[in-house]
């Protein structure tokens, strides 16, 4: 297996998943330009990472590989507690994440000047008003627990992501003290580290 995922992005959550699972993969960190290639292109027409690829399959959407590896290594127990019940909590939360805080950014990290120099700002601080409110129910959803659904899964990585933009844009997590205590635990975590260094040193 290969991922090919870039610095920052929430790539870096498969990343910390392979490094968690243990099994052999390689990885290749690649910039903006380089996914506009024609070679990466062709893995990807959208030019956006995470991309895996298994042999000659090359699968994309963060949400996906997360899935097949949860999947794939099911000795990893990061796709549930085995019940169809917890299967389901781990992606109950990962499309949390997907489908409502990974958008929620967009405006901050994508707004238009086109819009206007007040508009532009107004849009940036409704979505941080927003990811505030989203970030409440992460951190009422770890109340009394290390993970998100209480045993390590797919979705916890993901929400390492996410936190990480939601400090380095400004993003008020002041005050999440089960957030707070989360992102110490991930970044103390050994896969996390391996992967993040890895990230920076290509």
């Amino acid at each position: 297996m290969k991922l090919y995922t870039s610095p920052g992005a929430c790539s870096l959550a498969d990343h910390i998943v392979l490094r968690w699972i243990g099994a052999p993969f390689d990885v290749q960190v690649v910039s903006r330009t380089e996914r506009k290639q024609p070679a990466f292109l062709a893995l990807n027409p959208a030019g956006a990472v995470p991309v895996l690829t298994d042999g000659d399959w090359a699968l994309t959407q963060n949400a996906a590989i997360l899935n097949y590896l949860a999947d794939k290594f099911p000795a990893s127990g990061l796709g549930g507690d085995g019940t169809a019940e917890g299967r389901a909590e781990v992606n109950r939360w990962l499309a949390f994440l997907n489908s409502d805080v990974h958008p929620a950014f967009h405006p901050i990290f994508g707004a238009s000047a086109a819009l206007g120099e007040e508009a532009e700002a107004k849009s940036k601080e409704l979505a941080k008003q927003k990811l505030r409110g989203l970030f409440e129910r992460l951190d009422a959803q770890l109340d009394g627990k290390d993970w998100l659904t209480g045993s390590r899964s797919i979705a916890d990585p993901y929400l390492f992501v996410v936190t990480q933009w939601a400090k380095k844009s400004g993003v008020d997590i002041d005050g999440l003290r089960n957030i707070a205590a989360f992102d110490a635990r991930m970044a103390a975590d050994p896969g996390v580290q391996a992967a993040l260094e890895a990230e920076r040193a290509r």
